[in-house]
């Protein structure tokens, strides 16, 4: 796939996830049009972050002048606009053109994509969550869709499959929260439920500090058990298909899990920096996902 520079540099976080997003065992009909919704969710997600490459080549791109560059409303605005040419015209991003190909072949709707946007736009304008209610509502929109995408794009979809996919991305976005505290405070946005803060006495002032005390590790913890009963509900997902792509749904449940481990590994301690999976856990971890869907299935 041809991209430009911008564009070719979003699609290199693809190795940043913490589950392979188009492993090398896939068809390679399945591989580019994952990296195509991949490019479209990490973009969506730049663009909210204010993450864009420098120079200013995406709002070129986007028909967004100069001086609105920076505003990330107005971007997605404008980002949405040419979405919506994926659908019945030419869109003029590249990462856009890239995916127009995927939706035409897979017969992908506009939903899902629309729901990204959604949740960016509400990160400019929510930044702290009351309820664990809440949050889940949140990853309605900033998770769900993009597993909803993999159904799709690999004809698997049905009721229960989404509902599974849900908890598991869900589960995943949870994870990468706890893995980020950190950085998100940075960008003065806490993910953390506030009653859960408040029922653990944790105050913003102490997810400020270089080291997690007893109340921060003991607030993360718990919401890193609630993120491995979502995981749970995916081995019956992963159970329920074959082949490759049993193989690449193992994937991202293992990485959910193994993602927890380095938590735990640092005594849920995630303020001095995101802890990461290795290499050889995440394989571990697959190892026992599709053990347990055998087993289960």
């Amino acid at each position: 796939m041809r991209t430009d520079s911008p564009s070719r540099t979003t699609l290199d976080k693809a190795t940043e996830e913490n589950f392979p997003v188009a492993p090398f065992f896939l068809p390679r009909a399945w591989r580019d049009d994952l990296m195509a919704v991949y490019g479209y969710a990490r973009l969506v997600d730049d663009i909210g972050d204010g993450d864009l490459a420098p120079g200013g080549a995406d709002a070129r791109h986007l028909g967004v002048a100069p001086a609105d560059a920076d505003d990330r409303l107005v971007m997605l605005d404008a980002f949405e606009a040419d979405l919506g040419r994926v659908f019945d015209s030419t869109p003029h991003h590249p990462l856009l053109k890239a995916l127009q190909p995927t939706v035409r072949r897979r017969s992908l709707t506009p939903g899902p994509f629309l729901g990204l946007i959604a949740a960016n736009r509400q990160d400019q304008q929510v930044r702290r969550y009351e309820t664990y209610e809440d949050l889940v509502a949140y990853c309605e929109l900033s998770a769900n869709p993009v597993g909803r995408l993999v159904l799709a794009i690999t004809g698997t979809e049905s009721p229960e499959r989404v509902r599974r996919s849900d908890a598991v991305c869900t589960a995943l976005q949870i994870v990468e929260h706890l893995q980020d505290v950190t950085e998100d405070l940075g960008r003065d946005r806490v993910y953390l439920p506030a009653e859960d803060m408040k029922r653990f006495h944790v105050t913003e002032a102490d997810l400020a500090a270089p080291r997690g005390g007893a109340s921060v590790r003991a607030l993360v913890a718990f919401e890193a058990e609630r993120a491995a009963q979502l995981l749970n509900e995916g081995t019956s997902l992963v159970g329920s298909v074959h082949g490759r792509l049993r193989l690449l749904l193992a994937g991202f449940v293992a990485g959910g899990r193994a993602a927890l481990d380095a938590v735990a590994a640092a005594g849920h301690d995630v303020l001095p920096g995101p802890p990461k999976p290795t290499k050889s856990s995440l394989l571990r971890e697959v190892g026992a996902v599709l053990r347990r869907a055998r087993r289960e299935g």
